[in-house]
């Protein structure tokens, strides 16, 4: 049997690695966990998570991608930017942000609505490119201290930088190229960092 493939052609499955070994866990510690993706896409990206008792894909486009498909999709999508995330405190026991962070319209209030709606114990999980200039699809722009602006609040667990190759985001921390930062020319890198909150 064909295994089935989410919208626009991309199989589901690929994004479970970046949920789970990269970050050291496997898809059985996302059983009974309420799940929250942060600027998800139409690509089902939440679709791998089976055991979670709740899985929220949210993205301000969420709307839209209806005429995609995402109707069939075995996860919720919530409209709505993370500057305003529609859920109460503490709702969710994993928040991630993929390639997402550096999208937004204000990232203060981002990170202030990130840390609330993680629960006490829970986990956020963020993966996005930096050191670009600002442009009209990713009009934010940071350097690797961005992890500061989440502490106190949430605790650096871990924290890995990657070169970004040609290949795009996904691929290149696949690859996992170890960031040079003795190389001092302008360009592209990739943050990898899970935290905690106590």
């Amino acid at each position: 049997m064909a295994e089935r493939r989410a919208t626009v052609g991309f199989s589901y499955h690929k994004y479970e690695y970046f949920y789970t070994e990269h970050f050291g866990f496997d898809r059985r510690f996302y059983a009974g966990k309420k799940v929250l993706d942060i600027g998800c896409g139409p690509q089902g990206s939440l679709e791998w998570a089976d055991g979670a008792a709740l899985r929220v894909g949210l993205d301000p486009l969420a709307l839209a991608y209806r005429r995609l498909g995402t109707r069939d999709h075995r996860m919720d999508y919530v409209t709505a930017g993370s500057e305003h995330i529609p859920f109460p405190d503490g709702a969710f026991d994993i928040v991630c942000a993929f390639n997402a962070l550096d999208h937004v319209d204000d990232l203060e209030r981002t990170i202030s609505e990130i840390v609330r709606v993680v629960a006490p114990g829970g986990w956020f999980l963020l993966l996005t490119e930096l050191n670009h200039a600002p442009t009209i699809c990713e009009p934010v722009t940071f350097s690797w201290e961005i992890v500061r602006r989440f502490e106190p609040q949430l605790r650096l667990v871990d924290e890995r930088h990657y070169e970004k190759t040609e290949d795009g985001m996904y691929p290149s921390i696949r690859a996992g190229v170890p960031y040079d930062h003795a190389d001092h020319r302008q360009r592209y890198g990739i943050l990898s960092a899970k935290f905690q909150k106590p």
